[in-house]
């Protein structure tokens, strides 16, 4: 696997994070990936639910894998508008108000407007609030600072702002000399870049896979059933290329690819995950096996939506999960590795 899919990856991934896709308003990121996807030449369609179903071809159509990925991501949604004209929202996915304090948002009304803010505690002045220090974030004490001249309720719904309208984070999207990846939001972005780069390197030589490989690209992973439904037939196994947690007690870091044997929904299937080491000892990646405490796939709602499938879970290492992450073009081209390794097998 040549880096260069590695940093088609990354360049990738650099495109999807400027499109804001937070859980239930993902259109224009998943209209982005599915024209991505035919432009390498693959058919591609949306599924009803708004997902891209990719089909990258393969032989044998009885044993089908599945790979799927998010471009669904955290985010808010406004609640409703205080007195002072400023909205409050709630959260969308594992969005945190720890890690959403102080961050640049844009509110998306549902006339196409778009508005500029700051979600702020309230009362934010360090000058003027004693308890600033002690206080325990939470959305119900956070608020939307308008970057809008409003100091009534009735002023922002002037504006066309209401309850119900998407909240969207600024990603701060950078990618380091060194090759590492910053950003809010690479879980999942970064794998849907992954899978676009391995979608590339089948188009660039000519390979067609022993094997039927679909992609999914979910949109409602956050809320947990991205990946419940939209499987072809004839598909054996499913992975999900997501992130690889970083952090206490774990192997991974940001440049390898980490192989999950298990996470909060219980042990991955032993025959893929063995499947999985292999690849990628075959291959040469740098990997780590790991067991994830706090966390769900969109292979896991596939099971439970009653698919009879094997199920995987792999993906580059990412640090500060649902945080401002990072991760590096490292772990990129580990996990790219890891998958043309499987689909040879």
């Amino acid at each position: 696997m040549d880096r260069k899919y590695a940093q088609f990856a990354v360049d990738q991934t650099m495109k999807l994070l400027s499109i804001d896709s937070p859980s239930g308003y993902t259109d224009k990121a998943a209209g982005w990936v599915l024209d991505e996807f035919l432009s390498l030449g693959f058919d591609a369609k949306l599924t009803r639910k708004g997902g891209v179903l990719v089909d990258l071809g393969g032989e044998d159509m009885e044993d089908g894998l599945f790979l799927e990925a998010h471009c669904d991501t955290l985010g808010a949604m406004i609640t409703d508008i205080k007195g002072n004209g400023r909205p409050k929202v709630t959260n969308l996915g594992g969005m945190r108000a720890e890690n959403a304090e102080a961050e640049n948002v844009r509110v998306y009304t549902r006339d196409g407007r778009v508005y500029e803010g700051t979600l702020q505690l309230a009362n934010a002045s360090v000058h003027v609030n004693s308890a600033y220090g002690d206080t325990k974030r939470t959305f119900a004490n956070m608020e939307v600072v308008l970057d809008e001249d409003v100091k009534n309720a009735g002023e922002t719904r002037a504006l066309g702002i209401e309850v119900g309208d998407i909240v969207c984070f600024d990603p701060r999207s950078v990618v380091t000399e060194k090759g590492y990846i910053k950003s809010r939001f690479l879980d999942d972005k970064l794998s849907v870049g992954i899978l676009m780069g391995y979608a590339k390197y089948l188009k660039d030589n000519n390979i067609t896979p022993k094997r039927r490989v679909y992609v999914h690209v979910t949109v409602y992973e956050e809320v947990g059933h991205g990946g419940s439904a939209s499987v072809p037939q004839g598909v054996t196994e499913a992975i999900s290329v997501d992130m690889g947690c970083v952090g206490d007690g774990l192997s991974c870091t940001e440049k390898t690819v980490s192989i999950c044997a298990k996470d909060s929904g219980g042990p991955y299937s032993y025959n893929v995950v063995t499947k999985l080491i292999n690849a990628a000892k075959k291959e040469g990646a740098q990997y780590a096996v790991d067991i994830y405490p706090h966390y769900g796939s969109d292979v896991e709602a596939t099971l439970r939506a009653g698919y009879d499938i094997r199920h995987g879970l792999i993906g580059a290492g990412v640090y500060a999960s649902h945080g401002y992450e990072r991760s590096h073009i490292d772990g990129v081209l580990n996990t790219l590795k890891v998958i043309k390794g499987y689909t040879e097998v």
